[in-house]
């Protein structure tokens, strides 16, 4: 089973298992968090879309937090003298994925 689902203005497809970083979360290293906005689930029985989704969780581990590496952006003006350079980390959270809840209930 798979879901699709929505955090930092992303998207990601996730199977129970994975571990992937998105953009930095609120929370400590080793806590359980929830994520309640799903567009799509996935697996043997088909697809769920729209209000089939309407209790369906997501619940992972925070396993750390980091900065990417290092993005150069350099800005050049050819025959006018002008060069800029500028750098930037962005921030994340690892996560690994311990469930995919199709309905309220806990399975």
């Amino acid at each position: 089973m798979y879901a699709v689902l929505v955090t930092g203005g992303k998207q990601y497809r996730v199977m129970q298992g994975e571990t992937l970083r998105v953009e930095k979360l609120d929370a400590e290293a080793g806590k359980a968090i929830t994520f309640d906005t799903l567009l799509m689930l996935g697996g043997d029985d088909g697809i769920k879309l729209g209000d089939a989704l309407k209790g369906a969780t997501v619940t992972a581990t925070v396993k750390s937090h980091g900065r990417a590496d290092k993005v150069k952006i350099i800005k050049f003006r050819r025959r006018k003298h002008h060069m800029k350079h500028q750098g930037h980390r962005q921030h994340y959270t690892e996560i690994e994925i311990t469930g995919i809840n199709a309905s309220g209930d806990n399975k």
